[in-house]
């Protein structure tokens, strides 16, 4: 191999810079319109999930991933993340 070849493993690939949004569900409600209409500042909607349970990670509308919901610890103190 000549210097100015570049092995197959560490070319750069032309995806890598390309933000894509993951979306993160951590469950879902199925109220009626009615009991959405009449909730009031501080209503709570119970999701079909418990705090434990995996969330749910798409893209687009395809299901990539399943994780845990975390809160960040440190100078990230507050924001969530899965693992």
């Amino acid at each position: 191999m000549n210097d100015t070849q570049i092995p197959k493993s560490e070319k750069p690939n032309p995806f890598d810079s390309v933000p894509i949004e993951v979306t993160v569900s951590v469950g879902r409600a199925r109220p009626l319109i009615r009991d959405l209409l009449n909730m009031g500042e501080n209503a709570v909607l119970t999701l079909d999930k418990r705090i434990e349970d995996p969330v749910d990670l798409y893209v687009g509308d395809q299901l990539v991933a399943r994780g845990l919901l975390e809160e960040m610890e440190g100078d990230h103190a507050g924001q969530l993340a899965v693992r």
